[in-house]
């Protein structure tokens, strides 16, 4: 099925949940902020959101610096 992810066009399993899709990308143990479908997400939402035909996945790495 295919997804938006930060704006390109992705290809992931049907029934994937976005925690699904930060493991797919390496991502699981990253602090990121996650948007699905113009929705902002805590991380205990992650497990529960699945992605749909047409989701519009946004995932900010966040970092610290100065």
């Amino acid at each position: 099925m295919t997804i938006q992810l930060n704006g390109e066009t992705h290809e992931i399993q049907e029934g994937s949940t976005v925690s699904d899709l930060l493991n797919l990308l390496n991502m699981q143990n990253e602090p990121v902020v996650t948007e699905l479908d113009g929705q902002a997400l805590t991380q205990q939402e992650y497990a529960s959101s699945v992605l749909l035909e047409g989701s519009r996945v946004e995932v900010i790495r966040l970092a610290a610096g100065g």
